[in-house]
């Protein structure tokens, strides 16, 4: 059984390099920083990738972050610590600041008790370290599994299928600076895992004895994420498809490139009918819907100080075709979109 099981664990090695390679996700000699939590996603990651390095030559650092709002998280990050540093790579702790601790600077929200909250300082975090010490790359221990979540949870929000197909294999992200209202620091995340599954890795940890730190709160039924892996994924492989989560992840593959072209052609078509904080109606009429919701949804990001929802769309979408000086309510920030011969203007001074 053992021989079986290293057999299968050196064959994710393959699958993931081949993974690198096919899709160009990263290039020999990178800096590269694995965030590690220490569950079997990230110590899979972390292992796989230092198995990898002699081939690839990349010097690899690790980072974890502790939000503090588990009683044995300082535990688990000295469990990490001490792990990462037997295997003689660079750690970097980050330990979210108590109330209490206003010397320290703070650049995320005083309560961090949500899921939301918690991933954005965790990104922010990586972003900072990544800079600090000039790693190229931060790579995270999402899998297919992960993937599957991801989509059920989005559809159920009533996202479109940009959220459908999120978790892609490489993307940059962005962070604004505060420095002149517009400036913004980036950082390459990269998901080396997400054509393995979670039984896949919870196989490779066993195969290595590598010693998975378990998360009391991936059992908590109050985290809707949990109750999607918990409750409703078994619930669909009992009872509709045994092999649904990969089948769910191939699906948000497809639809992630369905998107990427889709926004290629919308930014394209923007650039010949935008001109600053206005839209030509005409030309934006000739274009397939779908082509039109993307294009105003790409020209509101950049004009309102909030992302844009569905129902901002479509009352920029309704002007296409609406009379003369006929105007929307409020925008964030208070801008108006209204008519004005063969535009669409969107304007915070206007009055009507």
């Amino acid at each position: 059984m053992l021989h079986t099981k290293s057999r299968r664990a050196s064959l994710l090695h393959a699958r993931v390099h081949q993974t690198l390679r096919s899709r160009q996700l990263l290039n020999r000699n990178q800096r590269l920083l694995v965030a590690v939590s220490g569950g079997q996603d990230s110590l899979c990651l972390l292992q796989i990738m230092q198995d990898l390095q002699p081939r690839w030559q990349w010097h690899l650092g690790v980072i974890h972050c502790d939000h503090q709002w588990r009683s044995d998280s300082a535990a688990n990050a000295q469990f990490v610590k001490e792990w990462v540093e037997a295997k003689h790579i660079p750690f970097y702790l980050c330990t979210f600041p108590n109330r209490s601790e206003s010397d320290l600077p703070l650049a995320s929200p005083v309560s961090i008790h949500s899921e939301a909250a918690a991933r954005q300082w965790r990104y922010q975090q990586f972003l900072q370290i990544a800079k600090q010490y000039e790693f190229e790359v931060v790579l995270t221990g999402h899998t297919a599994s992960d993937r599957a979540e991801t989509l059920l949870y989005n559809l159920m929000r009533g996202c479109g299928s940009d959220g459908l197909g999120a978790l892609q294999w490489k993307r940059s992200w962005m962070e604004e600076t505060g420095t002149d209202g517009d400036g913004t620091e980036r950082a390459i995340i990269v998901r080396p895992l997400l054509e393995i599954q979670r039984h896949e890795t919870a196989e490779f940890c066993q195969a290595f004895d590598l010693p998975i730190w378990e998360d009391s709160t991936n059992h908590d039924r109050q985290y809707k994420r949990n109750r999607i892996r918990l409750d409703l994924l078994p619930y669909l492989q009992e009872y509709f498809n045994p092999q649904v989560a990969l089948h769910l992840s191939r699906t948000a593959e497809l639809i992630q490139a369905d998107v990427d072209y889709l926004e290629q052609e919308a930014q394209t078509q923007r650039s010949h009918l935008q001109s600053h904080h206005k839209l030509h109606r005409s030309s934006l009429q000739q274009l397939s819907l779908a082509i039109q919701r993307r294009v105003i949804r790409q020209f509101l990001q950049e004009q309102l100080p909030e992302a844009p929802t569905y129902d901002h769309i479509e009352k920029m979408l309704a002007l296409i075709q609406a009379p003369q000086r006929t105007q929307t309510d409020p925008f964030p920030g208070g801008t108006i979109a209204w008519v004005e011969g063969e535009w669409i203007v969107l304007d915070r001074k206007h009055t009507g």
